[in-house]
């Protein structure tokens, strides 16, 4: 089980202890890059696949506990199965079509690893990447800087993409995840952190009772192979309606075309408030402990996942194994396929402009 306090953790000093996790197959090696605050909020950082693999949070009565799902080790990480655990998504988060999507009249082609369609990047997108770290002895904040070089070409997409991901752990119990990335090419890109919350602690159950609210009027509906079909529905009287806080679980097993399609809720929604500016997106707490947590982003979309595809062959951190639904993921981004949606907000980033975007995690109790 990992234990931050086998480390040095100095909010005094705003230098975040670093340790070894492990080697990848060609012999990179792989960091923890340890945050605590004032409040005794943990945050682990991993420049594998720039992951959340620890973040220990209170609740009501002042136990802490890791409320991420995650590996006790790199081993785990580089599995086949990981499902994305923690990890920053890219070049391009969510679902591209077929892989396929058309720039400056030029059709490109990326690895299908998602039935017929391209999830996350391909086949080895920057969740299995091993980023370089960047500290300022200068900051007075605590903070870890990861900065990755995706050539071009890298996966079938087009442009060498600078990508720099600022993790910072507030003493208000945030921890703010800055994207900036700039390309020397016209090219498409989707960024997102994809870790998976279980409010109650990881391994302790399926996330069913957590109350979610979503600040989102429409949803972007899904086909067969979870790709939307072009329109924006209204959530009204449907099961995608979170604007007031419901539990997760209900309505989730519902007889309905969508949820029956994903098997659940995989699923886009369409932030209210448009712009860029950083505002409040979902909501969500656990009965149990009293912990919640505010999902604010600068995105005009949400991905909200019930953790369909967990299946308890995955052993977490705790040792438990990690159930059907026993975490979600608030995956804050654009839309999926944009590439091929020219009705949704464009994805492309051309030489000379800068990508940003930001997300906070906001943790509190009641």
């Amino acid at each position: 089980m990992l234990n931050p306090a086998d480390f040095l953790l100095n909010a005094d000093t705003c230098m975040p202890a670093k340790q070894l996790f492990g080697r990848t197959p060609i012999g990179e090696d792989a960091y923890l890059y340890w945050m605590q605050n004032a409040n005794g909020v943990e945050v682990a950082i991993s420049n594998y696949g720039a992951a959340i693999v620890s973040l220990r949070v209170p609740d009501r009565s002042g136990k802490v506990d890791d409320v991420v799902l995650g590996y006790d080790t790199l081993t785990g990480y580089l599995s086949e199965r990981n499902q994305y655990l923690g990890a920053t998504i890219g070049r391009y988060a969510n679902r591209i079509a077929k892989g396929r999507f058309s720039l400056n009249d030029r059709q490109y082609q990326v690895p299908v690893n998602d039935g017929p369609n391209t999830l996350h990047g391909g086949k080895r997108g920057f969740d299995k990447r091993v980023w370089s770290a960047e500290h300022s002895p200068a900051s007075d904040r605590l903070e870890v800087r990861l900065h990755y070089l995706s050539q071009d070409g890298e996966e079938g997409f087009p442009g060498d993409l600078d990508v720099h991901v600022l993790f910072h752990l507030t003493n208000d119990n945030e921890l703010r995840i800055e994207y900036q990335a700039t390309s020397d090419q016209d090219t498409v890109l989707n960024l997102t952190n994809h870790a998976y919350f279980n409010l109650a602690g990881e391994g302790n159950g399926n996330v069913l009772q957590h109350r979610l609210t979503l600040f989102a009027s429409s949803f972007t509906p899904i086909d067969a192979t979870l790709i939307p079909i072009g329109g924006i529905r209204d959530v009204t009287y449907t099961p995608f309606d979170f604007r007031q806080a419901t539990a997760v679980g209900a309505h989730i097993d519902q007889c309905e075309e969508q949820l029956q399609r994903a098997r659940g809720y995989d699923h886009n929604f369409v932030l209210d408030g448009g712009g860029e500016r950083l505002r409040i997106s979902a909501r969500i707490s656990e009965p149990g402990s009293g912990r919640m947590l505010e999902v604010l982003t600068t995105e005009p979309g949400i991905q909200f996942y019930s953790g369909n595809s967990l299946d308890g062959s995955t052993t977490g951190k705790s040792g438990k194994k990690y159930g059907f639904r026993s975490g979600f993921s608030l995956e804050t981004q654009h839309f999926p396929d944009s590439p091929n949606q020219p009705k949704f907000p464009s994805t492309v980033l051309k030489p000379g402009e800068r990508f940003q975007s930001t997300t906070v995690y906001r943790f509190s109790t009641e």
